[in-house]
């Protein structure tokens, strides 16, 4: 099953498709689709790890704030 997205980003190449084409050897990639589709796996997985991060960080602001008060009257 060949993805449309990844299609139409090596057709997009022109000049630098020589280029990535090496380099996807030298990665040791067997096809130019094959390189690019592990390329945009890893940019996915980064952007959620990405996220998962930020939510991680906005949820322990949460718990301190809530932690900081130190009477009973507040």
């Amino acid at each position: 099953m060949e993805n449309q997205e990844i299609i139409k980003l090596i057709e997009n190449l022109k000049g630098r498709k020589n280029y990535e084409q090496k380099k996807a050897t030298k990665l040791g990639f067997p096809s130019l689709y094959a390189y690019f589709e592990d390329k945009i796996l890893k940019e996915k997985q980064s952007a959620e790890i990405e996220e998962n991060k930020l939510n991680e960080n906005v949820n322990k602001d949460k718990v301190k704030k809530k932690e900081k008060k130190s009477c009973g009257c507040c």
